[in-house]
């Protein structure tokens, strides 16, 4: 194991970044290839700043390189660009792309990190593996599509899908930017209704471990993933609010205008806000994580308030830097505010 040697597909972003590290730091020799540059540097990676889109650079790679598998992270996201087409063409062709190499090249396994994007509604109980999924905007879509091609390639490939909840740790930013800066500011943290909605995350750490036990799973599987005893909206911010000491509180928005006017910002393009996120802002959404305990005896290690309060606590102290962000994927800087800074205004 302290040998293999792995394939990243955007290890400069966010969680492909923290896997990667956790990958180095256990003796794997990575290789990360990112539309990014990759600012990381070790002996033992290798890093190339390109698009999965490009079928000579990843013939190139594969030819020069044999990899044990491939984490496939990247992903284009909604709020980080307005090129729809580049989106789907990122999302699902270079999905494609990275599945057909692995085959011609003799990668056994791919191991790929998709989302609960893929619903936008209470399904009133915690959604299991085998329900069918029904996603509402381009990014849930692309990512299903990415999905259903690598169902093509399970006869020939392990492929091991995992879908997240929304992944925390210490350097997850863009829309919670938005809430950090709110608290840090002594404003109103609105929820939308009673707040009492619950909404699960994932510990990017656990989500890490899952990805490398993946690596000795022998064949294809799908796996929901997320933290336990998940609580209230509500609860979160006033940990995060708690911690931090300011002078922030929780209010309410009521919900049904609140939406509609959701909706309408997103149409008018002033919004950073889409209609997954104007959906599930209030109303409950957690995965059945059953299959992947019993099957890859994983289990979680914090619950919602306490990654969220270490992403705070990485917020608070490089605010400044943080908002001067710009050559960095979209969970690494902050999420334009748009019409939401007249919120802030009158919180």
């Amino acid at each position: 194991m302290q040998s293999r040697n792995v394939l990243i597909t955007g290890a400069s972003g966010f969680f492909g970044g923290i896997l990667k590290r956790r990958l180095l730091s256990e003796g794997f020799r990575c290789t990360n290839i990112d539309l990014v540059a990759d600012t990381d540097t070790h002996p033992s990676l290798t890093s190339i700043q390109g698009d999965i889109r490009d079928t000579r650079l990843l013939c190139d790679l594969f030819q020069k390189q044999r990899f044990d598998a491939v984490f496939h992270c990247a992903a284009l996201l909604a709020h980080d660009t307005i090129d729809n087409n580049a989106l789907w063409t990122s999302n699902v062709d270079g999905t494609r792309n990275i599945a057909e190499s692995c085959r011609r090249f003799g990668t056994p396994r791919l191991i790929f990190t998709s989302t609960n994007c893929l619903w936008a509604s209470n399904l009133g109980h915690p959604v299991r593996e085998d329900e069918p999924p029904n996603p509402i905007e381009l990014y849930g879509r692309s990512k299903l599509a990415a999905e259903q091609i690598l169902q093509e390639y399970e006869h020939d490939l392990n492929v091991i899908t995992i879908r997240c909840p929304t992944i925390i740790d210490s350097g997850r930013l863009g829309l919670l930017a938005i809430l950090f800066e709110f608290i840090q500011d002594n404003k109103k943290v609105w929820v939308v209704g009673s707040g009492s909605n619950r909404y699960q995350f994932i510990y990017a750490q656990d989500l890490a471990t899952a990805c490398i036990q993946c690596l000795d799973y022998d064949r294809p599987d799908l796996f929901h993933i997320g933290s336990d005893n998940v609580p209230s909206l509500r609860e979160v911010y006033q940990a995060i609010i708690d911690h931090a000491g300011t002078r922030a509180r929780v209010a309410q928005l009521p919900k049904a205008p609140t939406i509609a006017a959701m909706q309408l910002a997103h149409k008018l393009g002033v919004s950073p806000l889409g209609p997954y996120q104007y959906r599930m802002i209030a109303e409950d959404f957690l995965f059945d994580t059953t299959r992947i305990r019993e099957r890859l005896n994983w289990q979680p290690t914090l619950n919602n308030q306490q990654m969220m309060v270490e992403a705070y606590r990485y917020y608070a102290a490089q605010r400044a830097e943080i908002h001067a962000r710009k050559d960095v994927s979209a969970h690494s800087k902050a999420a334009p505010m748009g019409i939401i800074r007249l919120l802030k205004w009158f919180s």
